[in-house]
């Protein structure tokens, strides 16, 4: 069970800052276009809607999902911990606290992704919705 190290540091953790850099990247390109958006060029309501929240469910996604995936690098590094106590026999607390603490840290991660991701969203959504009633006022006066 020693490859399950390796797969919550690198695998899990790695994974989560993967998916943060997604959400990022996704909240700064629908950022810009929302700087530049040309209201006026959309005839459609639905066609500017479909615009305005394209890739928006990427960064729900990832909110979403970050805490369960860390809490996934959790369980297996406390299961790590508990077998590495039961081939060891009798471990000292510290190493257990230790193990612990380590498998801890991907909840955090997960954490530290999840809080910015869904802020990141709802400001775009609440954006988003803002561009619709303003397309809407200015096209039904």
């Amino acid at each position: 069970m020693e490859w399950l190290r390796p797969v919550v540091d690198y695998g899990v953790i790695g994974l989560l800052v993967c998916l943060s850099v997604l959400a990022v990247a996704v909240a700064i390109e629908r950022r810009r276009f929302y700087g530049k958006v040309a209201l006026a060029a959309y005839t459609d309501k639905r066609e500017l809607e479909l615009a305005l929240t394209r890739r928006l469910h990427l960064i729900a996604t990832v909110g979403s999902n970050a805490p369960y995936i860390g809490l996934l690098g959790t369980v297996l590094g406390i299961m790590l911990t508990f077998y590495t106590m039961g081939v060891d026999g009798f471990m000292d607390t510290g190493k257990i606290m230790v193990g612990l603490a380590l498998a801890l840290k991907t909840t955090a991660v997960g954490l530290l992704v999840a809080i910015p991701a869904v802020t990141m969203y709802n400001f775009l959504t609440r954006r988003a919705k803002e561009l619709l009633l303003g397309w809407e006022i200015a096209h039904h006066g």
